[in-house]
């Protein structure tokens, strides 16, 4: 998936979302929740000394105020409309921040 891709599927969740991180004027006067993804690296498959099949790593990181089941099952079902296969690795309480995390990676 390019970057354009991405973020047009990030879109249909209907909240903010950037690569990497938002900045502390942003976390200022944007509310919860928010949408962070990342590209931490690849997994590519090689063939004759190739990267056969380009493979990336992709990592979506849901931040709400409390858990909020309906929202990670929102993007659940994006994710498998776009047939990605993810896993949650995952769901705890950032106590400095004061706010919920729920970590998704994938590959795509």
């Amino acid at each position: 998936m390019t970057k354009e891709q991405i973020e047009q599927m990030l879109g249909e969740m209907g909240i903010p979302f950037r690569y990497h991180h938002f900045t502390q004027k942003e976390m200022q006067d944007i509310p919860l929740p928010i949408i962070v993804w990342i590209v931490p690296g690849t997994d590519n498959f090689f063939a004759d000394g190739k990267a056969y099949k380009k493979i990336k790593k992709l990592d979506i990181e849901l931040y709400t105020d409390d858990k909020d089941w309906k929202l990670e099952e929102k993007l659940e079902v994006i994710l498998d409309k776009y047939g990605i296969a993810w896993q949650q690795t995952a769901s705890e309480w950032l106590q400095p921040e004061k706010m919920w995390e729920s970590l998704y990676e994938m590959e795509v």
